[in-house]
């Protein structure tokens, strides 16, 4: 996966959140419980949190683009997949069973951040 790749696809990530936050906040806000609004921002909240992340990482590929930065990219991606549309699919439809794939996501956020912490240590070496 090239450091472009990474960059362009946190750019259309960040630019889904604020879509799908904006979404939230007017055109949901009649729509879904208090409860479940709060499920689809935690969304949102995570996903933001994530494309920062993510284009770090692409950043970081630019100069260096190592195995543990692509995985890293890739776990970021999948976080975001599993962990946000997880909780943007139980918000919208209900189905509660769907948060038994959330945890997934944060485990791919988890090996995200620590692929990210061992490929910036192993840099300078």
């Amino acid at each position: 996966m090239s450091a472009r790749f990474t960059l362009v696809t946190a750019a259309l990530l960040g630019a889904m959140a604020v879509a799908l936050g904006a979404f939230a906040a007017h055109g949901l806000k009649s729509v879904l419980s208090e409860r479940l609004l709060e499920v689809f921002q935690t969304g949102v909240d995570y996903q933001f949190w994530h494309v920062g992340a993510l284009l770090v990482t692409g950043l970081l590929q630019q100069k260096r683009n190592s195995r543990g930065l692509k995985v890293s990219a890739l776990a970021f991606m999948a976080g975001i997949a599993c962990f946000s549309g997880s909780l943007y699919l139980l918000a919208l439809s209900g189905i509660h069973w769907l948060g038994a794939i959330t945890p997934l996501g944060g485990t791919a956020f988890i090996i995200g951040w620590l692929s990210l912490a061992v490929s910036i240590f192993q840099q300078d070496q």
